[in-house]
């Protein structure tokens, strides 16, 4: 599956020195269906990248039920808490098929932007390109069945 890493669309374009580095610090993970990534509230460990399958993206409100966010598919990014900062993942993640996917560890990923600042420039820049339209969406939906809860 690392062999794979030019041809995914947030790798295309980076010369072979910066796709060694990266393949030496992604890892495969796979998965079957119905099962729990992780857990909201659990340590941020791993950014992972699907390469094949669909997961979806729950989260629990302090007071309310689980809520299904959405769902996410081949060249999608999840565990993002674990790139900006956060302590534990803000959600859980559930496969709904078969997973295919890599994963970085959160603390390779800062390293590799400290010690190669122009790779990690890339990259992280892709990263948010993914994955800041989903948080808008995210918090507007939760923000829309909060509201219609209270009515």
């Amino acid at each position: 599956m690392l062999e794979t890493l030019p041809c995914i669309p947030l790798f295309q374009d980076l010369e072979p020195t910066q796709i060694a580095l990266l393949k030496s610090l992604f890892e495969q993970y796979t998965c079957p269906s119905d099962m729990v990534i992780f857990e909201q509230g659990t340590p941020a460990t791993f950014l992972y990248l699907i390469v094949h399958g669909e997961v979806a993206i729950r989260y629990k409100p302090y007071d309310g039920p689980v809520i299904t966010l959405t769902h996410l598919r081949e060249g999608d990014v999840f565990g993002w808490s674990a790139v900006v900062g956060s302590l534990h993942y803000t959600s859980s993640i559930v496969s709904e098929t078969p997973i295919e996917a890599i994963r970085i560890r959160g603390n390779d990923l800062i390293k590799l932007s400290a010690g190669h600042p122009e790779t990690g420039k890339i990259i992280m820049d892709r990263l948010a390109r993914v994955v800041s339209p989903r948080w808008k969406n995210a918090e507007e939906q939760v923000q829309s069945l909060l509201s219609s809860e209270q009515k």
